[in-house]
């Protein structure tokens, strides 16, 4: 029996990026040589100074972090205390302006709506928008507008308003428009009367012809599916004829020539 001999492939060292002899031996001269020490210590290093530059950027990251918070809390407190004093001199202008047209005591704050109200005009005011809102008109308008109609109504029983959100200026202004159009009397035409939801129907349709259709494409898949089989089975009983054929033939051919 012929012998054949293989050699034994080489070992790499990553550290110093060489290929050694792959052997016990070659491997412990090659670990305790000068040139392979060196190279490990470098290594060493690198990775210590990689590992302390990024934490130095962790750091840095999250002092960065500390600093960008405590400026926006500063910022918050700052606008909320602006806001407090916007809110607390609302509130002087309009108690100064209530006395001088009669009504300054009037206004109370009440905290659960954080509106003023005025019991005598039934008014309720918001400092924030400077709107004012009475049932007399069943929006947020001016100051203007609020005590004209609160001096139309103040003949009547006094009822506390139900409230709505303030709307803002460019909404009040629409308001004023279209309430200004609309006092002349109902819009011409005839009124017809259409469901609340007239897409309802619509969709009811859609609905049903999506159902159609795919009933429709299920019956023409079931068809070709059968179509399929069937021509299938044409086909191997076509070859199960000319298999027998050909088997008659043949054995007819063995008796005439064996007689």
């Amino acid at each position: 029996m012929t012998e054949y001999w293989v050699s034994q492939g080489n070992k790499w060292c990553d550290t110093c990026k060489i290929y050694i002899s792959n052997n016990p031996a070659s491997i412990r001269n090659h670990e305790l040589g000068q040139k392979h020490k060196d190279n490990v210590a470098t290594r060493l290093n690198t990775m210590r100074e990689a590992k302390a530059a990024k934490d130095k950027e962790l750091k840095q990251s999250a002092r960065l972090l500390e600093q960008i918070e405590a400026k926006a809390k500063r910022s918050y407190q700052k606008d909320l205390a602006t806001f407090r004093e916007a809110r607390e001199s609302n509130a002087e202008a309009l108690i100064a302006e209530g006395n001088d047209q009669g009504v300054g005591d009037n206004w109370e704050y009440e905290a659960s709506s954080g509106y003023y109200y005025n019991q005598k005009t039934n008014c309720y005011y918001d400092p924030n928008s400077s709107f004012y809102y009475t049932d007399a008109l069943g929006k947020w308008v001016t100051q203007e507008e609020a005590l004209a109609a609160t001096q139309v109504s103040s003949g009547s029983i006094p009822k506390k308003p139900s409230l709505g959100k303030p709307p803002s200026s460019s909404a009040s202004a629409s308001e004023t428009k279209n309430a200004s159009t609309s006092e002349s009397g109902p819009p011409p035409g005839r009124v017809v009367s259409t469901p609340l939801n007239p897409m309802r129907p619509i969709k009811e349709e859609v609905a049903a012809l999506k159902a159609r259709e795919a009933a429709k494409k299920r019956e023409v898949c079931s068809d070709k599916i059968y179509a399929k089989h069937k021509e299938t089975l044409i086909g191997a009983n076509q070859m199960a004829r000319r298999r027998f054929k050909l088997y008659t033939k043949q054995l007819t051919h063995l008796v005439r020539s064996n007689p």
